[in-house]
């Protein structure tokens, strides 16, 4: 092997290390045009479900064998959750992919559900719906607040293997989380952060 066919083999590679891997779930962004503006709908968890109870979210979720692609996953869990036709939602574009962990790889998908299409959300995975007016999102700078993981030293990691061991210098992990509230309503964690996004790249596109 020369160099000639290394560099064939490593050029415009596009691929993100670790993604044939992990698990993948996709959203769903909904605008809905009501009182002449367009809204964001967003979800509340059902309180019975195991994961999450009661946090604030997009529609969607995992990747399923019957899925073609990840965007017909982000319309068939929205179909699923909102209880509407698959003929009311139209996908117009798909936003960039979160990494939530090196396990996990979220795909987020923007579109359109009509304003007169009645939901009938399932009451096994969404408490309530509600939405947000876009005008009012685009003046909103999320709170900022950190979260810290430290590496535990009682795990089973194989430090003896690796230099100074359990002495080693790890970096603690620190995130900062955003968080938006609306009418009473915290919007935290994954889905704050690609709120944060959407809003980023509607602020930044009207100015091109």
């Amino acid at each position: 092997m020369d160099i000639k066919s290394i560099t064939r083999r490593i050029e415009n590679d596009g691929s993100i290390i670790g993604e044939d891997t992990a698990k993948k779930s996709a959203l769903f962004l909904p605008l809905i045009y009501k009182n002449n503006t367009w809204s964001l709908l967003l979800e509340i968890r059902a309180a019975e479900l195991k994961r999450q109870p009661g946090d604030i979210c997009f529609p969607g979720g995992r990747s399923e064998k019957i899925d073609g692609s990840m965007r017909e996953t982000a319309v068939r869990e929205t179909i699923e959750e909102l209880g509407i036709r698959k003929e009311a939602i139209q996908v117009i574009g798909q936003m960039g992919t979160c990494i939530a962990t090196s396990e996990l790889f979220l795909y987020p998908f923007v579109g359109v559900i009509e304003s007169d299409e009645p939901l009938k959300p399932n009451p096994d995975e969404v408490q309530e719906v509600f939405t947000i007016p876009l005008p009012w999102l685009m003046k909103q700078i999320p709170e900022k607040h950190s979260l810290n993981f430290t590496v535990d030293k009682h795990s089973e990691f194989p430090f003896e293997r690796i230099v100074a061991g359990k002495r080693y210098p790890f970096r603690n992990l620190q995130i900062s989380e955003p968080f938006y509230e609306y009418k009473g309503k915290t919007i935290w964690g994954l889905t704050a952060r690609i709120l944060e996004h959407f809003v980023f790249l509607m602020n930044h596109r009207m100015f091109d």
